[in-house]
């Protein structure tokens, strides 16, 4: 979770305390999720064999040496 700025603390003290728990809820739930959004991109396995180009895909078909085909 990023470090919360000075001037978002001060905002933060002014408002009634539901408020400041719902921020902190949504502040947990966050890292959570980027928690798990950085777990699950260090798992992922590069893909073997496929396409080299930058856009695999042309008309809903895959390209290999100037050869399209559908799976």
């Amino acid at each position: 979770m990023s470090e919360l700025s000075e001037e978002e603390i001060a905002r933060r003290a002014g408002l009634p305390e539901a408020a400041r728990r719902a921020l902190e809820e949504a502040d947990a739930r966050r890292a959570e999720q980027d928690a798990e959004t950085a777990r699950l991109e260090a798992a992922r396995v590069a893909e073997r064999g496929g396409p080299k180009s930058i856009e695999p895909t042309r008309f809903g078909d895959w390209e290999r040496k100037g050869i399209t085909y559908d799976f």
